[in-house]
């Protein structure tokens, strides 16, 4: 049962991910969606997709390593994914807040 949700949770990322690749889907990312049209027409809303789509599935790799930890019935590699998906998620945000990597 939890190696399906796990998998539910992993093609999740992965659908979202290509649909963010695409420069589609600007309206799910929180923030965005919120700031004035003034803070909107700043930001370059393709790039912004790209960058949350990568994003996106390097969290779904991290998911998928917890994944495994079922699979294989072992704690540690269950901790190396929670760790990896907190460091590539924390390092992504500032990643793409940092710089001129978004803006027009």
């Amino acid at each position: 049962m939890l190696l399906a949700i796990h998998g539910a949770v992993v093609g999740s990322l992965v659908i979202l991910g290509v649909i963010f690749l695409k420069g589609k889907g600007a309206f799910l990312i929180a923030g965005y969606n919120t700031a004035s049209k003034a803070e909107k027409e700043k930001i370059d809303e393709k790039k912004l997709c790209r960058c949350v789509g990568k994003l996106m599935f390097a969290i779904a790799g991290c998911f998928f390593i917890i994944m495994l930890s079922d699979i294989f019935d072992k704690m540690w590699i269950l901790w190396l994914g929670l760790g990896l998906a907190f460091i590539v998620s924390i390092g992504g945000i500032i990643y793409i807040n940092t710089g001129d990597r978004i803006k027009k």
